[in-house]
């Protein structure tokens, strides 16, 4: 997995951080959360905090006390350990896009099926760069509503050896994903000792934590699962207008949520999570790749850091409908800040077209391209005398050239990045060999991909018992 050693980019003074940890106090103390689940309104009370109806008013140093329990760094094992991944310091994982209930391929825009979640699962195995397929790629609408995160875990367990998402759309999927992640790693015990999957629970911005994300936490946590807290921020609908406010509700919102996975375990693993845009105020629709998300996500990285978590954050963002111009620069606009931040877990790094609701084909791979080229970027310079290459001056000489010296041709392979998709042809070249933009390119590619596609290994015993759990339980719901 990709170490980020380059310097983190902080924007914060001093004076702006103590502002942020007054406005965060207050917020907590006199507007309250609400919890949608008696269970953490239970525990909150016995842990002597004020509940009213549904409303938490938490006592920040309380919160302080329980967030200094969670661990600031811990791993997550994948079925090829080669693929383990971890969380905090200076380590970054990487995932494709999450949720999108459509799919672009090329020209059409469709449904999302099940056939496309495996085939962006494949993609996300072929890429070194890629830690993740991630959770929900996509929303296959061709199978049943109750039993297809079975279909989606199963997917993900056997067409990749990577690290997984688990579905949160209920405490009933979690508690699947749990018992297929000990199948598939042979007991609940494993996976207690060493975490096998990372799940996202989202707030309902603004203050509210729902009853089925709740009851997915309370899965999760309770088997010491790492879960992703993550406000849902929209500047100008879900949170006010302004920058400095959004970032107090975000504070609130994801150190609220991890007290919560603190009084359920003690210690379970969390991140802080963070997905904070804006809105267009013209039209209200979400916009992304926006420099006021940029901002916001570079704050993020800074007030983690200071409370000691990992944080996710970023990814290949865009409110544009295909695979364009405009999708190449939001997506770079989200994901260059994330690498100057530093972000632990990166969603959506791969595939994320038209605001989150279609999984792009074309836009994975620009999206891996975009990855790719970045971590090479920000991979820090060997700089020795071998490198400053004194000898090949001596063999060239004055007004020569360099390329067939052998400094060149004992490196050339290996010394600069080699991108997929850019054309360095002339234009007459190009032309003969069919005129093909960066798009058509990458549909190209992924197809290529799709083809040479070969399944990690996977022992016939596991495979078959979790064949067995699938069929058995999607019997038990109806399906």
């Amino acid at each position: 997995m990709f170490r980020n050693r380059m310097p983190r980019y902080e924007i914060l003074s001093e004076d702006a951080m103590a502002t942020l940890d007054k406005g965060w106090r207050r917020l907590m103390t006199e507007i309250g959360i609400e919890f949608m689940d008696d269970r953490a309104l239970d525990l909150f009370r016995k842990a002597g905090q004020r509940v009213e109806d549904k409303t938490v008013f938490l006592d920040p140093d309380f919160v302080l006390e329980q967030v200094a329990k969670a661990p600031s760094e811990f791993d997550v094992q994948a079925r090829n350990p080669e693929h383990s991944v971890h969380i905090g310091g200076d380590a970054m994982a990487f995932g494709a896009v999450y949720g999108p209930p459509f799919v672009r391929e090329g020209e059409v825009r469709r449904d999302a099926t099940m056939e496309d979640f495996r085939n962006f699962t494949k993609l996300a195995q072929s890429f070194a760069a890629l830690d993740s397929a991630g959770g929900i790629i996509c929303e296959p609408s061709d199978t049943p509503l109750d039993s297809r995160h079975l279909d989606m875990t199963y997917a993900l367990q056997t067409l990749t050896d990577k690290v997984y998402m688990g579905n949160v759309v209920s405490g009933v999927n979690a508690a699947d994903t749990i018992a297929m992640s000990s199948i598939l790693f042979g007991s609940r015990e494993s996976i207690e000792q060493n975490p096998a999957t990372i799940s996202l629970i989202n707030c309902n911005s603004p203050l509210r934590w729902d009853d089925r994300m709740l009851e997915a936490q309370f899965e999760y946590s309770a088997a010491n699962q790492p879960v992703v807290l993550t406000p849902f921020i929209l500047m100008g609908a879900m949170s006010p207008v302004t920058i400095p406010a959004a970032l107090v509700q975000q504070i609130v919102e994801a150190l609220s949520g991890i007290a919560l996975s603190q009084l359920i375990r003690p210690g379970a693993p969390v991140i802080f999570g963070s997905f904070l845009s804006n809105i267009d105020m013209q039209s209200g629709s979400p916009t992304f790749g926006t420099p006021e998300s940029g901002i916001g996500l570079l704050c993020t990285g800074q007030i983690a850091r200071h409370f000691g978590l990992p944080f996710r954050t970023g990814g290949g963002l865009t409110s544009s409908q295909v695979p364009d111009a405009q999708a190449g620069y939001e997506a770079l606009m989200t994901m260059l800040p994330t690498f100057l931040a530093g972000a632990n877990w990166v969603m959506h790094s791969a595939g994320w077209l038209e605001g989150g609701l279609v999984a792009g084909y074309e836009k994975f791979i620009v999206d891996v391209e975009i990855l790719q080229m970045l971590q090479h970027e920000f991979t820090p310079l060997e700089i020795d005398e071998d490198s400053m290459a004194f000898g090949a001056h001596e063999e060239v000489g004055h007004g020569g050239h360099f390329l067939g010296a052998m400094h060149t041709m004992e490196r050339f392979r290996t010394c600069f990045y080699r991108p997929m998709l850019s054309s360095s042809e002339n234009y007459e070249r190009w032309m003969r060999n069919g005129g093909k933009d960066a798009a058509v390119r990458a549909g190209e590619t992924y197809k290529k991909r799709l083809e040479e596609y070969e399944a990690p290994a996977l022992d016939d015993a596991v495979r078959q018992e979790l064949e067995e759990y699938v069929v058995r339980r999607r019997a038990e719901l109806g399906d």
